[in-house]
């Protein structure tokens, strides 16, 4: 098991996690074009000359998916039995292509199921950081995650 099981799961501990991603072109074409988001703010750099950002923002959505994913190997990796919800999703910062993405996650709390004694929820907030330190994209999850096994 890479991942915590809700014992190992304490607030405020913060795991800041190894893997680094430098975000590309092909990264913002492929998922905006997979999930039919077909906006000009991601796939039209004409247009996004005339903009504020002067050139196309990745998509919000798969910076979510990534910070998410890459937190998955240092947290949740086969003691997740469900996500139950993503709160306070924030991106104050734009994301563009070629910028490099750090991420870390802080347990915010963790209780015992009430319904599976197997079981416990556990709440984390993500957090994704560009190249400068930035902050990029924030949320909270909430996750059911098993307990240790008896005798483990």
């Amino acid at each position: 098991m890479a991942g915590l099981f809700l014992d190992d799961f304490r607030p405020g501990l913060l795991v800041p996690h190894a893997l680094h991603r430098t975000v590309t072109e092909a990264d913002n074409l492929l998922f905006s074009t997979l999930t039919h988001n077909s906006s000009p703010l991601h796939l039209d750099a004409q247009f996004m000359k005339q903009s504020e950002f002067g050139q196309p923002l990745i998509n919000s959505c798969f910076t979510f998916g990534l910070m998410i994913g890459v937190s998955v190997a240092d947290t949740t990796h086969g003691t997740a039995i469900a996500n139950l919800g993503y709160d306070e999703l924030r991106f104050p910062k734009p994301v563009f292509v070629g910028d490099t993405l750090r991420f870390e996650t802080e347990v915010l709390a963790a209780r015992a199921s009430a319904s599976r004694p197997d079981a416990g929820i556990v709440k984390l907030a993500h957090r994704a950081y560009n190249q400068h330190g930035e902050l990029v994209a924030s949320c909270q999850r909430d996750v059911l995650v098993r307990r240790r096994p008896a005798g483990s």
